[in-house]
């Protein structure tokens, strides 16, 4: 059964990753670096204090907390530690049929993508407390993790369980985080509405 899973995994990715072109290339490789998306966390920080006041401090705080503890579960235990499935771009049977971005093969192994771990969870986070004149936004947000995620695939260094893997593993530690997050605060009184 596993074995069959690896190779409709294998095929989807082979796909997926074959499907590109020079418009495409430029936009997913950007879509995966991490520095380009700095306006948007600027902007996602901005809104929550505007939001919260102080307490959008706490909440921000809160975030990188959670952004932290979803990159070191997914990339460092998970992927690094416990699986270390190679990623398509260092499968030696997959050499030469791996279109990559300029951005390269990336690190050894991939399972799963901490990219969409950091992502979903981000998003998910968000949901509890950007207000209701704001939810254009979460659904903004989450077509980005979604076009993140897919970046990955599009540029050869996940499989797409990589991904699947990593999408309900984010959205778990944004929920989990959030949830203790307005735990803590009703039992010590931060306000979260202004």
């Amino acid at each position: 059964m596993l074995d069959y899973l690896n190779k409709l995994d294998t095929a989807l990715f082979l796909f997926l990753n074959g499907n590109h072109n020079a418009l495409f290339d430029v936009l997913m490789y950007w879509a995966s670096d991490r520095f380009i998306w700095i306006p948007l966390y600027v902007f996602i920080i901005y809104l929550l204090i505007k939001q919260y006041g102080k307490s959008g401090i706490y909440i921000t705080l809160t975030l990188i907390a959670l952004i932290v503890l979803s990159d070191q579960i997914s990339s460092h235990l998970i992927k690094n530690t416990l699986v270390m499935r190679l990623r398509p771009s260092h499968e030696p049977t997959l050499e030469g049929l791996v279109h990559l971005s300029k951005a390269g093969k990336g690190g050894l192994y991939g399972f799963v993508s901490s990219h969409a771990a950091n992502t979903f969870a981000l998003a998910t986070f968000l949901f509890y407390f950007f207000s209701p004149s704001l939810r254009w936004l979460n659904y903004t947000i989450l077509a980005w993790a979604t076009m993140v995620s897919y970046s990955r695939i599009y540029n050869g260094v996940h499989y797409p369980a990589d991904i699947l893997a990593a999408i309900p593993l984010g959205v778990l530690f944004g929920c989990l985080v959030a949830n203790l997050y307005l735990k803590l605060s009703s039992m010590y009184k931060h306000k979260l509405i202004k």
